[in-house]
């Protein structure tokens, strides 16, 4: 089965519809291959996967799109997607059907996720210290040093 998103009169866009899974809809053109790094799918791990990328979006200008079989998102899978992708829907399918649809939350503190950049750090160390960020308007801010990781680099840290 297909299904068809008509983004504009002339252009369509034909897209496999799933069983069971999760679609991460409206990311931030260009942030597809990011969330699958999130999502640590490296090609070995089991689920069929889709990616859409660049897709004309009335609403966004353009979005990207994936589709994962047969899993669903934990809260910390959502809360790094928020990160990179602040409008991102994730919709929740079981047997064809759409059972669940919520936004991601940007969260005010991350713990664990983000590895701070600065060696000095008391996070970097032998301490048994998980990683905390404060997440501020112009990126995120480590809890222990205010290292500031600025949102072009925190795609390439999480």
């Amino acid at each position: 089965m297909t299904h068809t998103i008509t983004a504009d009169e002339n252009e369509r866009l034909q897209i496999r519809r799933i069983k069971n899974g999760t679609v991460i809809d409206h990311i931030d053109g260009g942030e597809a291959l990011n969330v699958v790094k999130i999502l640590g799918i490296t090609g070995t791990t089991q689920e069929a996967l889709s990616i859409a990328t660049n897709v004309p979006s009335r609403d966004m200008g353009r979005k990207d799109i994936v589709k994962l079989t047969n899993r669903e998102l934990s809260k910390e899978e959502v809360d790094r997607i928020a990160l990179i992708s602040p409008h991102a829907t994730i919709n929740i399918i079981r047997n064809f059907k759409v059972c669940e649809k919520k936004g991601v939350e940007i969260p005010t503190i991350i713990k664990g996720i983000v590895r701070c950049p600065n060696p000095g750090c008391i996070s970097n160390t032998n301490e048994p210290i998980e990683s905390k960020f404060r997440v501020l308007p112009k990126g995120l801010c480590c809890y222990y040093c205010d290292w500031v990781i600025t949102k072009d680099l925190t795609s390439n840290i999480i």
